[in-house]
């Protein structure tokens, strides 16, 4: 049977393994820079792309190419190219699609640093950006113009947990020539697909659910082979922003575990975002998964689950925030997610610190959000992690 014939779980687990002449169970780690040929005439042939084989690990390396071979069959892409981060995604993205004088239409709601790349770094070559809000879908359409490229956006974003329609702003490109990206790193394919919904490149940061134990740096991105395949692998070939394989073998672990754990995950926040919303300190969450959410509609269409990560606002500002966030004594304060450990963090002055104040207000960040991304604990005791902050602050 080929991979397509398998279900997700049975993929997870064994799709894109080609085992060697050992014989091994589980995949190897090709720790090797280079490749031996078997002349002259095959190594010409190799760098020519005559051939196809492994040349160098920067490019290719077995290892590597399970990790992107399995995670394109859970996505349901034709093609995955493993990078070295989720933000080495972004950017081999934007060098293999982009030219001077190209236009992105971005959602303000992405994650800060990637606001800093297509502010701050694309523009220094010439390409600008255009910030909309990403569930206003007149904004994305009237944002578009003639040298526009691709829109980009999170859904669900972090940290406010919006959730933009997939298919209509898939729509809205194609019927303007552009591609669509999404980043699927909140929900990863056990709970959305992006592709299926019409987008045309996803993309991941692998250091975070795949991985699901806060292990390895990586990214990928993923869709059509001429696209990926193609202008993509090519930024990756040349300029060098590759996975390592011990990477991408942590990664095929965990993705063996995936499904197993993004339900668990789920499970968790909602009942994390339920018991905050009755908190006397606590004016608001914001979680896909609560029927108050103003895209729980759209949400329960194109996910299977809410996904892990959730914030709220206190009523007291920074201060509250801060004091709460230093009297948990399990929660782990740090930016990371994706972890099975939950972690706490102030967004304004961590993941989104580096943004101008407007910044932050557009994308709607304030001084009294804190965003948790919850992990595998046993829910009583994350209540009563965050219960000792919150007492102080009633």
């Amino acid at each position: 049977m080929s991979d397509k014939d398998y279900k997700f779980n049975t993929l997870a687990v064994r799709a894109g393994q080609v085992r060697t002449a050992e014989g091994e169970h589980s995949e190897p780690i090709f720790t090797t820079s280079s490749y031996v040929f078997s002349s002259a005439a095959e190594a010409a042939a190799r760098f020519s792309g005559d051939e196809p084989g492994n040349i160098y690990s920067r490019f290719t390396n077995p290892t590597v190419r399970t990790f992107e071979q399995r995670l394109a069959a859970l996505e349901g892409g034709e093609r995955c190219v493993a990078t070295s981060s989720g933000m080495a995604a972004i950017l081999s993205t934007c060098l293999g699609l982009l030219k001077a004088g190209d236009h992105i239409v971005a959602s303000q709601s992405i994650f800060g640093t990637t606001t800093v790349m297509f502010s701050q770094h694309l523009a220094k070559f010439g390409i600008e950006t255009t910030f909309v809000s990403l569930t206003d879908l007149n904004a994305w359409q009237e944002a578009i113009q003639d040298n526009t490229v691709f829109l980009f956006l999170e859904t669900p974003s972090n940290p406010l947990g919006e959730v933009a329609d997939i298919h209509q702003l898939a729509t809205i490109a194609h019927d303007s020539d552009c591609l669509l990206v999404v980043d699927n790193c909140l929900c990863t394919p056990v709970l959305q697909r992006p592709l299926a919904l019409g987008a045309d490149i996803v993309i991941h940061s692998a250091t975070k659910f795949l991985d699901g134990q806060g292990r390895c740096m990586g990214g990928a991105v993923i869709g059509k082979e001429d696209i990926v395949g193609k202008d993509i692998f090519g930024v990756v070939r040349t300029c060098g922003p590759s996975m390592s394989p011990f990477n991408a073998w942590t990664f095929l672990k965990g993705l063996e575990t995936l499904s197993v754990r993004m339900k668990a995950h789920c499970d968790n926040a909602q009942q994390l975002a339920e018991w905050l919303q009755a908190q006397p300190a606590v004016s608001a969450v914001y979680f896909p998964g609560l029927k108050t959410h103003p895209q729980y509609a759209i949400a329960q269409s194109q996910q299977s689950g809410p996904g892990a990560v959730l914030s709220f606002e206190l009523k007291g500002g920074k201060d509250d925030a801060w004091r709460l966030i230093d009297a948990t004594e399990m929660l782990s304060i740090t930016a990371n997610l994706g972890d099975t450990r939950t972690t706490i963090t102030h967004p304004a002055t961590t993941t989104h610190g580096r943004l101008t104040p407007e910044q932050r207000d557009d994308a709607g960040i304030s001084d009294g959000l804190i965003r948790i991304a919850v992990g595998l604990e046993d829910i009583d005791d994350l209540k009563a992690d965050l219960q000792h902050g919150l007492a102080g602050l009633i």
